[in-house]
C-alpha cells in the first residue's frame, strides 16, 4: 500500500512534493495501519476514498498550485459563505464517518439523548403547568385578593367577608370586575347515582371577571338565585355522556334540587380540576353580618393597574366598613390593622410548585452542560487523532470554514441522533415521573409529549450540537503544519487545558447537584423524624354522607355516629374506633375567637383559635396521648353538660402555667360556656412542616337551642387490615345507610406519605439527576486521562526503563486527576453557596447552606473523581517499556 501511495503522491507537483510529500506519506501510511484494524471493508473503503482524494487534490494542484497562490492564515476567521448543498455534503460524509465508528457514535448519541430526553420530559411538566397560559381573558390583570392584620391574633394571611366584596365591587375605581368564591364537598345525586363531590358557590360575577363562556346554555344571573347550576365538562362527560340536551335537566346538588342552565368547556377548571359544577350565588349588601371572614376573592384589575396600587385603594376602602356595615368593638379594631394581600392569580395558583419545578429544570439543564462538556471532550480527542489528515486537507488548500464545517457536520448529525432518542425517552419516562408527581399540581393531567415539547427538544438538540462542536471545530480547524514533517509526533499538550476545563465544569456542576440532594435527603430525614403527635400506622379513616327524614338536627346526626361506631366496633380485627370533623392531614379545622372567665366580660374579647369536633374512641384509635383529665364520652355528646377537650398548647395559651381542668371558655357571639375535662397532646393538622395549632375538641352536641349538627365527620378505625378494611366498610354503610356515599377513603400512612409528596418528588427526581451528572462527571475524568495515559504511553515507557516505580506512575496519574477534581470542587462549593439557596421553600431542619451536608458531599465527589482516576493510572503502571518504546 504504501508503494500505492508514492505513486499517487508522485501526481503533485514537483514542489508540493518537496515541502510536503514525505510528511503526508508518514500520515496516510499511519492512517492505514489504524483502518486495517478495523477490517477488511474499511480497509477497502480507505484505499478507495484516499486514492480518489490524492488524484482529485493532485490535479487541483497542477491547475491552481497551492504554493503559489495566497496561503489562508491560520487564525482567519472561518469563511461564511456556507451553502446548502456544501451542508448536505458534509453532513451525509459525516454520517458515514459516524457508521464506521460505532462506539464512538453511541457513546456520543446516547449521553446526549439520555441529557436531552430528560430536559424534554421536564420541561414537558413546566410547559404544562406553568407555562401555558391560563385559559382565561386577560390574564396579566387577574388577581387574587386576601387580608392581613398584624397582631390581630388571626392566622397571617386570611380570606375576607362579604362586606369586603360588596365594598370592593361598588367603590373601587381599580377594578373592572370582582367575584367571591369558595370549594367544598357535598352530596350530588342523579336517578340512583349518589357521589361525594366537590362543588363551589361562587358569585355570577366569576364567570364575568374570568372572561370565560359555556360551551352549551348561558350563564346563571342574579334572578336565577340559588336554583341553577353550571357542570363541568368533566361532570358533563361522566354523568350524562355530553349529552346536549342536558340543559333544563335537574340535579340534587348541595342539599337542593337545581336546574342546569350551562356546561363549561374542558379548560375551565377554577378554582382547580376538582371542581365538578358551580352553584349560583348573589352576595347583596343587605343582610350582611360582618366579620364572617375566610371567603376568597378574585378580580380584574383595571388596564395598567399594579397589584401595590390596588393594595393601597382596597385597603383605603376598607376602612370605611365599620361606618357602613357596624360590627362589634373587635370587628373594628381587625379593620384598623387590616391590609389588603393583593397578587397575581398566576402567582397564587402555582406558586407552591413553581419554585420546585423551576429547581428541577435548572437541574436538568446542569446535566445537559455536562453531557455537552463530556461530548465536547470526546469530539477534541477525536480531532488530535485527526490532526495529520486535517494538515493534510489544509496544505492542499482547504479553506478554515471547510474544515470547522465538516468537524460541526459530525456534531450536528450527532445532535439530531440524539434529539431523536430523547424524544422517544421522554414519551417513555414522562408517564413514570408524572406517577411520582404529587397529585394536587395544577393542570398535571395536562401533561404530555406534545408540539412545543418537540420542538424544545429539536431547539436544545441544534444548541447543543454548537455546544458539543463549534470549540472542537475551530480548534481543530487551526492543524499544525509541522506535523507533516513531523510524521505525527506533534505534542498536543497545549489542547489539554481545555479537556481539563471542560472536566472541571462537569465536576463543579456534578457537585452543586449533589450538594443539593444531599440537602434534600436531610430535609426528608427529619421530616420523616417529626413527631405530628398521632400515629400513622394501622389506621382507616373514611366519611359518609347520611340522609334521611330521622336525621334533622344536630342529636338525631350524633346518635346515629354513635351507633355506626358500635357497629364498626364489631368488625373483625377492628381495636378501636371514633370520629373527628378534620382528618390530620387531610382537612383544615375552623376558627373562632374563644375567651376565657379570667378575660371579662367584653363580648367581643378572647383569642382565635382552632376547633373540630370528635367522638368515641378517636384519641385512642389515633394514638393521641391524654396528658390530663380525660377525653370526650358518651354522655358529653348531649345539650347538657358542656364539655371540651383542649390541646395542650390552647391550654399554654388560654391559662398559662395554670391547670385548666375545670376551667372554663366562652366561643365568641354565645353566651353558655363550656368546662374544660381534658387536655392532650398537641397535633400536626395540616403539615409536618408546621407548628402546632392550638386545638379545642368540641363534642357532637352543641348548647341549644342553636346547637350544631356534624352530619358527616370522619371515621378513624384502628386495624392491623387498614389496607384491606375498605370493602366490609362499604358494605356496613350499605345497610344502615344504603344511599350514601362514602368518599374519601385513606389510610393515615398514605397521608403522611402524601404530605410529604411535593418533598419526595423533588428529593427523588433531583436525585437520578445528580447520580447521572455524577456518573457523567466520572466517566468524563476517566476519558481524559485515559486519552493522557495514551498519548503519553512513550513517555511513561522512558520514565519506568529508566527504573520510575509503578507507583510513582500511578501518583502521577492520580495527581493530575485529583488537581483537576479539586478545582472542581472548590468551584462547585463556591456556585452551590449562592444556588442552594433557591431550595429554600422546600428545606426543613436544615439550612440552604449547611456545612456537614456541603463538606461531605465535597469529600464524596473528591473520592469518586480519585477513584475515577486510578483506574487510567493502573493501567499507566502496567506499560511495557520495550513495547512503548518500539515504535520509535
Amino acid at each position: 500500500m504504501k508503494t500505492v501511495l508514492r505513486g499517487l503522491i508522485r501526481l503533485f507537483p514537483a514542489p508540493f512534493r518537496a515541502q510536503f510529500g514525505h510528511g503526508m506519506l508518514d500520515d496516510l501510511e499511519h492512517e492505514y495501519q489504524h483502518t486495517r484494524a478495523r477490517g477488511r471493508a474499511a480497509t477497502v473503503w480507505f484505499a478507495v476514498a484516499t486514492s480518489w482524494d490524492l488524484v482529485r487534490s493532485a490535479v487541483a494542484e497542477r491547475v491552481s498550485p497551492s504554493w503559489t497562490r495566497p496561503q489562508p492564515s491560520i487564525d482567519e476567521g472561518p469563511d461564511m459563505g456556507w451553502t446548502g448543498k456544501d451542508w448536505l455534503t458534509d453532513l451525509r460524509f459525516a454520517a458515514r464517518s459516524l457508521r464506521r465508528t460505532p462506539g464512538f457514535s453511541a457513546v456520543t448519541i446516547g449521553t446526549l439523548g439520555l441529557a436531552i430526553g430528560a430536559n424534554a420530559a421536564m420541561f414537558g411538566v413546566v410547559d404544562a403547568v406553568l407555562l401555558e397560559p391560563l385559559p382565561y381573558g386577560n390574564v396579566d390583570r387577574l388577581v387574587h385578593i386576601a387580608a392581613t392584620a398584624p397582631g390581630s391574633g388571626l392566622a397571617d394571611e386570611f380570606g375576607v367577608a362579604a362586606e369586603f366584596y360588596v365594598q370592593y365591587k361598588e367603590q373601587s375605581r381599580l377594578i373592572e370586575d370582582v367575584a367571591v368564591y369558595n370549594s367544598f364537598t357535598n352530596t350530588v345525586r342523579l336517578g340512583d347515582r349518589v357521589e361525594r363531590l366537590r362543588l363551589s358557590w361562587p358569585t355570577n360575577s366569576l364567570f364575568r371577571t374570568l372572561g370565560a363562556s359555556p360551551i352549551l346554555g348561558r350563564l346563571p344571573v342574579a334572578d336565577d338565585e340559588d336554583r341553577v347550576v353550571v357542570l363541568s365538562h368533566t361532570m358533563w362527560s361522566t354523568w350524562f355522556g355530553r349529552d346536549s340536551a342536558v340543559i333544563g335537566k335537574t340535579i340534587d346538588a348541595g342539599g337542593a334540587m337545581r336546574t342546569i342552565v350551562g356546561v363549561m368547556g374542558p379548560e375551565f377548571k377554577f378554582p382547580n380540576a376538582d371542581v365538578m359544577l358551580w352553584i349560583s350565588n348573589e352576595v347583596r349588601a343587605e343582610g350582611i353580618t360582618p366579620g364572617r371572614f375566610g371567603a376568597t376573592l378574585v378580580a380584574r384589575m383595571t388596564p395598567g393597574t399594579t397589584p401595590d396600587a390596588l393594595s393601597r385603594e382596597l385597603t383605603a376602602l376598607s376602612k370605611r366598613l365599620p361606618e357602613r356595615f357596624g360590627g362589634s368593638a373587635n370587628y373594628a379594631r381587625i379593620i384598623e390593622q387590616h391590609r389588603a394581600v393583593v397578587r397575581p392569580l398566576v402567582e397564587q395558583m402555582f406558586g407552591r410548585v413553581s419554585s420546585s419545578l423551576w429547581v428541577l429544570l435548572g437541574s436538568v439543564v446542569i446535566v445537559l452542560v455536562i453531557a455537552c462538556a463530556n461530548v465536547a471532550n470526546l469530539f477534541l480527542v477525536r480531532a488530535e487523532g485527526r490532526q495529520r489528515d486535517l494538515a493534510v486537507r489544509r496544505a492542499i488548500g482547504a479553506a478554515r470554514s471547510q474544515l470547522i464545517r465538516s468537524q460541526m457536520s459530525e456534531a450536528v448529525v450527532v445532535a439530531l441522533a440524539a434529539g431523536v432518542v430523547a424524544v422517544a425517552l421522554a414519551y417513555a419516562g414522562l408517564p413514570v415521573l408524572l406517577r411520582a408527581a404529587p397529585d394536587d399540581i395544577p393542570r398535571i393531567e395536562e401533561v404530555g409529549v406534545g408540539a412545543m415539547t418537540v420542538a424544545y427538544t429539536l431547539g436544545v438538540a441544534i444548541v447543543t450540537a454548537l455546544l458539543c462542536g463549534l470549540a472542537p471545530a475551530i480548534r481543530a480547524s487551526a492543524p499544525d503544519l509541522t506535523r507533516l514533517r513531523e510524521g505525527g509526533r506533534g505534542s498536543t499538550r497545549r489542547r489539554g487545558w481545555v479537556r481539563d476545563g471542560l472536566v472541571v465544569g462537569q465536576t463543579a456542576l456534578a457537585l452543586v447537584l449533589l450538594i443539593g440532594s444531599g440537602l434534600l435527603v436531610r430535609s426528608f430525614r427529619a421530616l420523616r423524624a417529626v413527631d405530628p403527635g398521632y400515629e400513622t400506622e394501622n389506621i382507616f379513616t373514611f366519611q359518609i354522607a347520611p340522609e334521611g327524614a330521622h336525621l334533622k338536627d344536630g342529636p338525631s346526626y350524633a346518635q346515629f355516629a354513635l351507633n355506626f361506631m358500635d357497629r364498626l366496633r364489631q368488625l373483625p380485627g377492628v381495636e378501636s374506633v371514633g370520629l373527628v370533623e378534620n382528618v390530620p392531614l387531610n382537612e383544615g379545622t375552623s376558627v373562632l375567637r374563644v375567651k376565657t372567665e379570667e378575660m371579662g366580660g367584653d363580648p367581643d374579647g378572647g383569642i382565635p383559635l382552632n376547633v373540630t369536633f370528635e367522638a368515641g374512641d378517636y384519641f385512642k384509635a389515633m394514638g393521641i396521648s391524654v396528658l390530663q383529665g380525660r377525653p370526650l364520652e358518651t354522655t358529653d355528646h348531649a345539650a347538657s353538660p358542656r364539655n371540651v377537650v383542649i390541646s395542650k398548647t390552647a391550654a399554654n395559651m388560654l391559662w398559662p402555667g395554670k391547670d385548666p381542668l375545670g376551667r372554663r371558655l366562652q366561643r365568641q357571639g354565645l353566651t353558655t360556656w363550656e368546662t374544660v375535662v381534658g387536655v392532650v397532646e398537641d397535633v400536626l393538622q395540616n403539615d409536618f412542616r408546621e407548628k402546632p395549632e392550638p386545638l379545642i375538641y368540641f363534642p357532637l352536641v352543641g348548647p341549644q337551642p342553636r346547637s350544631w349538627a356534624i352530619s358527616s365527620p370522619a371515621y378513624v378505625v384502628k386495624t392491623a387490615r387498614a389496607e384491606t378494611i375498605a370493602p366490609e366498610i362499604r358494605d356496613l354503610v350499605r345497610e344502615v345507610a344504603p344511599t350514601a356515599p362514602m368518599y374519601r377513603m385513606y389510610t393515615m400512612a398514605g397521608l403522611a406519605e402524601d404530605s410529604m409528596t411535593q418533598l419526595s418528588f423533588t428529593l427523588m427526581t433531583l436525585g437520578v439527576v445528580s447520580a447521572l451528572a455524577l456518573i457523567l462527571g466520572a466517566v468524563g475524568l476517566y476519558g481524559v486521562l485515559s486519552y493522557v495515559v495514551a498519548q503519553r504511553t512513550r513517555e511513561i515507557g522512558v520514565r519506568m526503563a529508566l527504573g520510575a516505580q509503578a507507583s510513582r506512575v500511578r501518583a502521577m496519574v492520580v495527581a493530575q486527576g485529583a488537581r483537576v477534581v479539586g478545582i472542581g470542587v472548590a468551584i462547585g462549593v463556591a456556585v452551590a453557596f449562592t444556588v442552594t439557596r433557591a431550595l429554600g421553600s422546600l428545606l426543613f431542619g436544615v439550612q440552604a447552606v449547611d456545612v456537614t451536608t456541603f463538606v461531605a458531599m465535597s469529600l464524596s465527589m473528591l473520592a469518586i473523581g480519585l477513584l475515577a482516576s486510578y483506574v487510567p493510572a493502573r493501567r499507566a503502571s502496567r506499560v511495557d517499556p520495550i513495547e512503548s518504546l518500539r515504535g520509535d
